[in-house]
């Protein structure tokens, strides 16, 4: 049995976390950049993060060859990625001193994975019945399969037929359970901003905390290996896909509910966010407000309750919580708008690259899901993943 189940889902983080999370919360977008207390690994490091900050391992660019290669065999209309399309060095793998376990990837998916990643999430996975998303709890939400939806080797010999296959202008296609309550919703409101996060695998009930009773859906097979391939001590057998517009959040939490104690996987598509990290020093000490503002006036991230850090992830970044940080408290105060990568921008509009992605990120037009074309140019895409149990 894991650390988790000794820690309380409901509980609230300690005053000094929760005192830096409304920080950012309400710092002005133009003052991100000005920010040193941010740690932002493409801006550079300040000279005290440096010292604190070391590199303990590396991610060998054949292994990230490899495993995106295998990761882009199931890939039948794109261009099979290549040797050039990966980044030739190794990628670092980062660590603060004072969050033991929380290990930083920065750009460790190549570009064309990413693009391809989200294809598999967004058409293809949320096309399946199997997973819930928030839409559920009071709509019936209306698939477009032509048979049974098809899981592991199977699934591409069907032809499923993803939300962005609607036109934005179609008429109220998802019907509330309550009509009283809720009105019906258009597959553009669905799509643009009333759907905030699907589950893959185990199916976290999110009011309740906990895992269903019973076996979960499967864990969807070409992302599991992806992930474990590159982080072989972790099984992926749930995962949470958060999609954020400007102005969302994710408030401060743990995720306590698995069995076990193996780390958690967060990769970040899109829009660049502010990802909030700490612990809890002494539960028993009690701070008033007061004690805890002069504290954090002058920049710091300790006070006799906690340890915090602010991290600005991009796309294609992965972060690892494990060890001493599997149970940290973690959340997003604010998506920086007017981030997400050039070549990006544009999807879910089906393109071909004129070169190869990450060279110069040019792309031709194919036509396909043309209507949607920019809508990823303001979100965020989170894919949360765990292992359940041993």
């Amino acid at each position: 049995m894991g650390t988790s189940l000794r820690l309380d889902a409901h509980a609230a983080p300690p005053i000094g976390i929760r005192h830096e999370y409304k920080k950012y919360q309400k710092l002005r977008p133009r003052d991100f950049n000005e920010d040193l207390d941010i740690i932002d690994f493409r801006r550079g490091l300040t000279r005290s993060q440096d010292a604190d900050i070391v590199q303990i391992g590396a991610v060998s660019a054949e292994r990230i060859a490899a495993v995106c290669r295998s990761f882009h065999q199931t890939d039948k209309q794109h261009i099979p990625i290549t040797e050039n399309t990966v980044s030739p060095n190794s990628i670092p793998i980062y660590q603060h001193r004072d969050l033991p376990g929380l290990h930083v990837l920065p750009a460790l998916l190549p570009p064309k994975t990413q693009l391809y990643l989200l294809s598999r999430l967004l058409h293809h996975e949320l096309s399946n019945p199997e997973h819930n998303t928030n839409i559920h709890a009071h709509y019936q939400v209306p698939y477009f399969l032509d048979a049974p939806f098809p899981t592991s080797e199977a699934q591409n010999a069907y032809n499923i037929t993803s939300f962005f296959s609607r036109s934005p202008s179609s008429s109220n296609l998802f019907s509330p359970k309550d009509s009283a309550t809720h009105r019906p919703l258009s597959i553009s409101q669905f799509l643009q901003r009333k759907l905030r996060w699907m589950t893959l695998g185990g199916q976290y009930d999110w009011t309740k905390k906990e895992y269903p009773l019973g076996p979960p859906p499967p864990f969807p097979v070409d992302i599991a290996e992806l992930l474990h391939g590159l982080f072989p001590e972790i099984k992926p057998q749930a995962a949470i896909v958060n999609l954020y517009s400007p102005g969302d959040t994710l408030s401060m939490h743990r995720d306590v509910s698995e069995e076990c104690d193996k780390g958690l996987i967060s990769v970040s598509l899109g829009c660049d966010c502010i990802f909030m990290v700490g612990l809890e020093e002494n539960k028993e000490d009690q701070i008033d407000d007061e004690d805890i503002r002069q504290q954090f006036s002058g920049g710091g991230r300790h006070d006799k309750n906690a340890r915090v850090l602010a991290l600005r992830l991009r796309s294609g970044d992965v972060v690892c919580m494990s060890g001493k940080s599997r149970f940290a408290w973690h959340g997003v105060p604010r998506i920086i708008p007017g981030t997400c990568p050039e070549w990006m921008q544009e999807w879910p509009a089906r393109s071909l690259p004129e070169k190869e992605v990450g060279v110069n990120g040019s792309y031709g037009s194919s036509g396909e899901f043309e209507a949607w074309r920019g809508w990823m140019a303001s979100k965020r895409i989170n894919l949360n993943v765990r292992q359940m149990w041993e």
